[in-house]
């Protein structure tokens, strides 16, 4: 898992797109505006690196679209092109840092790293966080290979698949709940402790060839719609079914629990499912699997509707799952379906505790290609 150095310096490209990393005072709050080679200016260099900065776009994540991140798909695939570029490193705002690092990760086929980053405090501050991630970001695509794509975050390497934002504003920005990290970089080394498990990769989408960061505009470049919806106290299906009148082909259920709502949200997941959406369950709860355990509107229930369970995979990269599907050209609804399952966790076998007075365990785990 751990590429040593053979001698020669290794080519690094790094390809910005804005966020905090790059955001400097507006007059009224913090934007995206300094360029990469600004952003790079601000961190040392590993020893033995060179890079190269692509300013591909600039903005704050918060307002990454598909879009955007179908261009970031496709420039990475073009850089890799060339068998001189050693790994990449992205330069991302942290609030759909998550999405990017997923949807990358589920079309990745190259054993060469890629690694995004991003900071918590802004462009040019003295406690700046920026130039360290940047530092880490490039010592760790210096060095690693075949663990598909990662976020590198306060000394901490995270595989893509699971890792999500967990702290608004500290350092320690990411992690993913269900999981250990990956590895941790620092004092010039890299470790590395243990390999992700990811699905086969996706071949590239016709849809990342026709993207262009400037498509931000509602409607401005067409792609599925697919819409979350969350599930609460009193919950009902007007907000699902309101989602499917308006086109959309997937949807994501955030639900309770281990994956719960009611009755009468599982026969409108039916309802969707029998129109040909696509519809992904997912949980509120912070850590831990999705299981069918609970009847009477829960994930038994919702399964049985035609929905699939998304492991540990939570509603922001279950969506992006949802939309890779859709994006793939599967087909006819059973071929999107098969893919679907292939990209999200299955479900888990409840805890013994869990699985007795007449409740029902999950099936195990579905294996990944």
């Amino acid at each position: 898992m751990k590429r040593t150095n053979d001698g020669g310096a290794r080519r690094i490209v790094v390809i910005s797109t804005g966020g905090t990393i790059a955001s400097r005072w507006q007059g009224t709050g913090y934007a995206a505006d300094a360029s990469g080679n600004d952003v790079l200016a601000t961190a040392p260099l590993p020893e033995g690196v060179t890079v190269e900065v692509v300013d591909l776009f600039n903005v704050n994540s918060s307002r990454m679209t598909a879009a955007h991140q179908l261009a970031l798909l496709r420039t990475v695939h073009e850089t890799f092109a060339d068998p001189g570029v050693d790994g990449i490193v992205i330069t991302h705002g942290t609030d759909t840092l998550e999405e990017t690092a997923f949807l990358l990760d589920l079309h990745h086929s190259d054993s060469r790293p890629v690694v995004l980053t991003g900071a918590q405090r802004p462009f040019g501050t003295g406690d700046g966080d920026g130039p360290g991630n940047l530092y880490d970001a490039l010592q760790v695509a210096s060095t690693v290979s075949d663990l598909g794509v990662l976020v590198v975050f306060d000394g901490r390497v995270h595989a893509a698949r699971g890792t999500v934002k967990t702290q608004t504003l500290a350092a320690d920005a990411f992690s993913d709940p269900s999981a250990e990290r990956l590895g941790r970089v620092g004092f010039s080394r890299v470790d590395i402790e243990r390999q992700p498990e990811r699905p086969a990769p996706l071949p590239l989408p016709a849809a990342a060839y026709k993207a262009a960061p400037g498509d931000t505009a509602p409607g401005a470049f067409p792609l599925p719609r697919v819409a979350v919806v969350t599930h609460h106290s009193d919950g009902d299906p007007f907000l699902l079914n309101a989602a499917v009148a308006a086109g959309a082909r997937g949807i994501v259920l955030v639900a309770t629990g281990a994956g719960n709502a009611t009755p009468e949200i599982a026969a409108a997941v039916a309802d969707a499912v029998a129109q040909g959406v696509l519809v992904a369950v997912t949980t509120r709860v912070p850590a831990g699997p999705l299981a069918e355990i609970y009847t009477g509107g829960g994930a038994v229930d919702l399964v049985a509707s035609g929905a699939l369970l998304t492991g540990t995979l939570r509603a922001a990269q279950a969506r992006i799952a949802v939309l890779a599907t859709l994006l793939s050209e599967a087909g006819d609804p059973a071929r999107s379906t098969a893919l679907l399952r292939r990209l999200l966790d299955g479900p888990v076998r409840a805890e013994p505790a869990l699985a007795t007075g007449g409740s029902r365990s999950a099936s195990a785990v579905a294996a990944r290609a």
